[in-house]
């Protein structure tokens, strides 16, 4: 039979997590390949890139706009589990699951728009009819934002130390610091008063960088930076860079503008977007190539 698309798998997906118990992806594939009746020719079709299975492109979408709209939970990588919202869309939808129904949640709606409050401005323009580029400029930024948003998940999962060894290797993906070596040593040796770490500025250390990373799901107050600020004039450093996973209050930023000091405050939207940048715990998973005519080619006047 064809290859189910992604809104026809998402209540067999979730179907099989019904048991409340944690399940691997691995298994749950082989289920509903099976369940499909899916051909090894069907099974093995890759995408025009070539990188990846149909099958398994729009399993993962699936799961991931179920994921999105709090249907079920991911305790760690590739295993999930249902939650309870999950369990009454099973009961309120015994043939499918689609994207009108994930509507209902104000998680999916802000995720499919990228933002909560979506004006009539914006729903107007986003119809308008566009252009090939457009559209796939328009695909490769909702593909980041949920990109985005699983970096995130995973750093959640992820052990403070791990975190704070994240962050420096972030600061020398983008240029800071020496080796990685040097910057490790840094943060062991300054992990009190306030701060996680120093980076060299650059590679000749003309000027230090300190750093404070939190990883935090509730939002980053005032006296939060007050106190990093502090530490900051103790150590008569003159820059520094605070790093969330969660965001910052309105006086959190507030209170950096006003210093003779540089400070820099990252939140966690901010800390996804650089990581992908940057390359850092990220891998390419697909690659198209845009091609245009090469006028140079064809001149005849060389």
């Amino acid at each position: 039979m064809p290859i189910p698309d992604y809104q026809t798998l998402m209540r067999p997906f979730l179907a099989r997590l019904a048991d409340g118990r944690v399940h691997r992806l691995a298994h749950l594939r082989n289920d509903l390949v099976e369940e499909f009746q899916l051909s090894p020719e069907e099974v093995r079709e890759k995408l025009a890139s070539g990188r990846q299975t149909v099958f398994s492109n729009r399993l993962g979408w699936a799961k991931t706009y179920m994921d999105k709209a709090g249907l079920l939970e991911t305790p760690k990588r590739a295993h999930y589990r249902i939650t309870d919202r999950g369990r009454r869309a099973l009961e309120e939808c015994p043939d499918a699951i689609d994207n009108d129904y994930l509507k209902h949640f104000e998680e999916f709606r802000a995720f499919v728009s990228q933002k909560k409050d979506h004006t009539e401005a914006q729903v107007a323009s986003a119809e308008r009819p566009s252009t090939p580029d457009e559209q796939i400029a328009a695909v490769h930024q909702a593909l980041n934002s949920s990109l985005a948003d699983d970096l995130l998940g995973a750093i959640q999962t992820a052990s403070p130390g791990f975190f704070e060894q994240l962050v420096v290797d972030l600061m020398i993906a983008m240029g800071y610091g020496g080796s990685r070596k040097e910057a490790g040593e840094a943060t062991q040796s300054t992990n009190d008063d306030g701060i996680d770490g120093i980076i060299k500025e650059d590679r000749l250390g003309l000027d230090t960088i300190y750093l404070q990373a939190k990883r935090w799901q509730n939002t980053v107050h005032r006296p939060e930076i007050d106190k990093f600020i502090g530490s900051l004039t103790r150590n008569r450093a003159r820059k520094g860079v605070f790093i969330t996973t969660s965001e910052f209050s309105p006086g959190a930023r507030e209170a950096v503008h006003t210093l003779d000091m540089k400070v820099i405050l990252i939140d966690g939207q901010q800390l996804a977007e650089l990581m992908i940048e940057h390359n850092l715990g990220v891998t390419p998973k697909e690659v198209y190539e845009v091609k245009q005519v090469d006028s140079d080619y064809f001149s005849e006047d060389n």
